[in-house]
């Protein structure tokens, strides 16, 4: 069996690595075909996509719909993630603030309710 070409670059992800890092309990890891990922109480947060052009990111069914619909240029939907809870952003089509905006999200639906709570006090203190 051949094996599929991997072609992704480390720096592609270190932004999304960084914001995503900011979050509690969230924690670095390598995931399918050796690529960087995080990952929150050991479930895939985020992860480069080994062809390097995009980043999956975990998100609710009804979340994901909504930032697709608004932002088709920034995310899209390979068919073979229809059926799970993920969205795909491209590369380099995003700015910090979305990207903090998804990736807190995708970090509240793997937290756990105590982590939520906390995490929503401290961010009210601090506004």
């Amino acid at each position: 069996m051949k094996k599929k070409a991997v072609n992704f670059n480390y720096t592609d992800f270190e932004t999304v690595k960084k914001i995503a890092l900011t979050f509690p309990d969230t924690e670095e890891g390598i995931s399918h075909e050796g690529t960087p990922s995080v990952k929150v109480r050991g479930k895939l947060m985020c992860r480069l996509h080994d062809s390097g052009e995009f980043i999956p990111i975990r998100l609710d069914f009804d979340i994901r719909d909504k930032y697709l619909d608004s932002h088709p240029e920034i995310f899209h939907l390979p068919d073979h993630f229809k059926g799970y809870p993920y969205i795909c952003m491209w590369i380099h089509q995003y700015d910090k603030f979305l990207l903090k905006e998804i990736l807190e999200q995708s970090w509240k639906g793997l937290a756990t309710k105590k982590q939520i709570r906390e995490y929503d006090e401290k961010k009210k203190l601090n506004n």
